[in-house]
């Protein structure tokens, strides 16, 4: 399912140039990370509004701090952990969760009205049990599932051992397992 060798894309590149003040190249990484950083910063803020001002913190860290980006990891896990800071920052400022509709998926117009009803409840379903998990299961599900990022590059976004992220994974699998497994028996 992942792919371990993947290329950054020329993205260290960009950085470099980022770091020489390339405004061509931080707007081409900005438009490459924003449909990321939305999907990810989604499950872990739940607030729509506040949702673009964390992205455009994150990418102006990203510009500020472009020459310190030293290559012992991946750029996307470089930005990812700069973005997991800035959402912790604006989890730990709200006073109340505001639910967000960002990402609602339409995609089953192809499909019968039964299969389109069934695949929209498990959305649904799947949606609300990702967000009942605590913060770093919900963290960790979105990016290993949502970003198929692998534990190590997990571990150094979140900065912390990568047994702590194994373990948040098995907990996070064992409560949707049971918050799903209602879901599953209605299906069958």
């Amino acid at each position: 399912m992942r792919n371990m060798g993947r290329a950054d894309n020329g993205e260290p590149q960009l950085l470099r140039q980022i770091a020489a003040g390339d405004r061509t190249a931080f707007q081409a990484l900005y438009r490459l990370y924003f449909p990321r950083l939305a999907r990810f910063l989604d499950r872990m803020v739940r607030n729509a509004p506040l949702l673009e001002e964390i992205i455009n913190d994150t990418m102006l860290v990203v510009w500020q701090k472009a020459q310190t980006y030293d290559h012992s990891c991946k750029v996307s896990t470089w930005i990812f952990a700069i973005a997991y800071r800035q959402g912790l920052k604006a989890v730990n400022m709200l006073d109340e969760p505001v639910e967000s509709d960002f990402e609602q998926h339409a995609g089953c117009a192809s499909q019968e009205p039964e299969q389109a009803a069934l695949q929209q409840q498990l959305q649904q379903d799947v949606g609300r049990a990702l967000d009942a998990l605590p913060l770093e299961q919900r963290v960790v599900v979105s990016l290993a599932y949502y970003h198929d990022m692998a534990y190590q590059e997990i571990a150094q976004t979140m900065d912390c051992p990568v047994n702590t992220v194994k373990t948040r994974m098995f907990h996070a699998r064992q409560r949707l397992r049971g918050m799903l497994s209602a879901h599953m028996e209605e299906v069958s």
